[in-house]
């Protein structure tokens, strides 16, 4: 593989706001892409003043850690309509958004590769969904999978599938393309701002205290990723959600050699080649504990290695540049939690397992929606706080 040499790009973030203002209608915890979404769509339907609160930079935590791949193939139907509709979000996002440069997303598919029976047995009845659902996936022999990644080794391979229309994006760029778009529409959003303190009076959001002083507010959304547990318990709730250490390197860059993200939830790796030609790869450990670390690991190094080498064999030839590790929000069952909470006026954004990246121009949208008391636009009754009481969980099968 030809290396191509390294540049610089240089990515701008929005200009802040420094003047804390002393009230709002909402305030929106979190400036990675769910929070910055969720801001540009409250102001989009005219809520009123928005301010977003960022305790270091714009796409600081989890967004700007992760491995920014977005697909529409999973085990259940919500995942699949959320993904669905942030898709076609993500093909109009630089027109919707205005935004002068672009989100760099690429559709060129997720191949996603069963090695088990079970699993095989498992990708035929999400495929069953799927195409139910108007997704675009194909189940496919090693041999077929072979023809679209052709630096395949399709050693132990019972059958793949493939949706075309699945991809990739710059999370950096999508965060500030939904902050600019925000700020347009007249969203103040602070940097370097730390919500410590939130005050309910009788049951309801009263205010924000941060480190730069307070804000009256009625309504809280809490989209603090791995934090959000944190910011629950400010107003007394327990959330089911931990956070857990996922890690990741990337490659120097070569020409093109892999169209698609290749993933595999058995062996539980994910590759793909970003448009600069790097090679983003990560991998889960199910021997991770719960815990608030972002520190990475000669052991992942070598596990990477050896995983990816056996799989896509010519990437042994190439130098890792880097590896670091970001934050799943976990829940019990691997899906968000979306809306309301017994607390009046604090909302839920969180709990995406990994997949809020993806998932965060439909996020926005549906708390915008919820937050302005609208019927949401998908029905997503199964995704409230009050499931894990009720012992309605549904298992998604299709994590790494």
């Amino acid at each position: 593989m030809k290396v191509i040499p390294m540049t610089c790009a240089r990515t701008v973030s929005p200009r802040m706001s420094d003047d804390l203002p002393k009230t709002a209608d909402a305030v929106v915890i979190g400036g990675g892409v769910i929070g910055t979404s969720i801001a540009y769509h409250l102001a989009k339907k005219g809520f009123g003043r928005v301010v977003l609160l960022e305790r270091s930079y714009l796409a600081s935590g989890s967004t700007g850690r992760c491995g920014a791949g977005v697909r529409q193939q999973w085990g259940t139907k919500l995942n699949c309509l959320l993904s669905v509709d942030s898709v076609r979000a993500f093909e109009r996002m630089d027109d919707e958004l205005s935004y002068s440069r672009s989100i760099e997303f690429k559709q060129g598919g997720y191949l996603l590769l069963a090695y088990t029976q079970r699993e095989a047995d498992q990708f035929k009845e999400n495929v069953g969904l799927q195409h139910k659902l108007g997704i675009p996936v194909s189940l496919l022999t090693p041999v077929e999978a072979r023809e679209i990644v052709p630096i395949l080794n399709t050693a132990g391979i019972h059958l793949a599938t493939f949706c075309p229309t699945d991809g990739h994006a710059n999370p950096f760029h999508v965060t500030y393309a939904y902050a600019t778009a925000a700020k347009r529409l007249g969203v103040t959003i602070h940097t370097f701002t730390e919500a410590y303190e939130i005050r309910t009076e009788s049951g309801k959001v009263e205010s924000v205290r941060t480190n730069k002083g307070a804000i009256g507010t009625k309504v809280v959304i809490n989209a603090a990723g791995p934090y959000s547990g944190v910011v629950a318990r400010m107003v007394g709730l327990d959330i089911p959600f931990y956070p857990e250490r996922h890690q990741i390197l990337v490659t120097e860059p070569v020409e093109p050699v892999l169209g698609p993200m290749v993933m595999s939830f058995s062996r539980r790796f994910y590759c793909q080649q970003t448009p600069h030609g790097s090679f983003i790869m990560g991998m889960g450990d199910p021997k991770e504990k719960p815990g608030f670390s972002v520190t990475s690991t000669r052991e992942f190094l070598v596990e990477m290695a050896e995983e990816i080498t056996k799989v896509l064999p010519p990437l042994g030839e190439l130098s890792v540049v880097r590896q670091w590790a970001g934050l799943y929000d976990m829940t019990p069952d691997a899906h968000p939690i979306l809306g309301s909470t017994p607390c009046e006026g604090f909302y839920l954004a969180c709990g995406f397992s990994g997949h809020g990246f993806m998932l965060g121009p439909v996020t926005g949208k549906l708390i915008s929606e919820i937050v302005c008391d609208e019927e949401p636009s998908i029905d997503i009754h199964g995704l409230d706080l009050g499931r894990f009481e009720r012992g309605e969980l549904v298992i998604e099968p299709s994590v790494v």
